[in-house]
């Protein structure tokens, strides 16, 4: 979390991005005001016309989905295994794998 007066904190995108929307400047020009990329102030740009002022605060970083995930019988195993008897992650799958042989 940064500080409030930084540069990209809410109020700083805020700034940035009412820059380009409402008062028209370029991409270029509010990337080089504010020392950031251009993709970055486009990225503010964008959230702002999309939701206004409550596109400015941050995001989770958790994915929306996880299509890799193990099944809940397969977590729960290892999870078992790794509070009954103490193993780690590479334990726990050198012994999956050498199960699976």
């Amino acid at each position: 979390m940064s500080h409030p007066n930084a540069i990209l904190a809410p109020k700083g995108r805020l700034q940035l991005a009412k820059c380009v929307v409402d008062e028209g400047w370029t991409l270029q020009r509010a990337a080089e005001r504010f020392q950031v990329a251009v993709t970055t102030a486009a990225r503010w740009a964008s959230r702002y016309r999309d939701h206004g002022e409550a596109g400015m605060t941050d995001r989770s970083s958790r994915p929306y989905r996880s299509p890799n995930r193990v099944t809940m019988k397969r977590e729960r195993r290892i999870i078992s295994r790794r509070v009954s008897l103490r193993w780690g992650p590479d334990r726990i799958g050198y012994s999956s794998r050498a199960a699976q042989r």
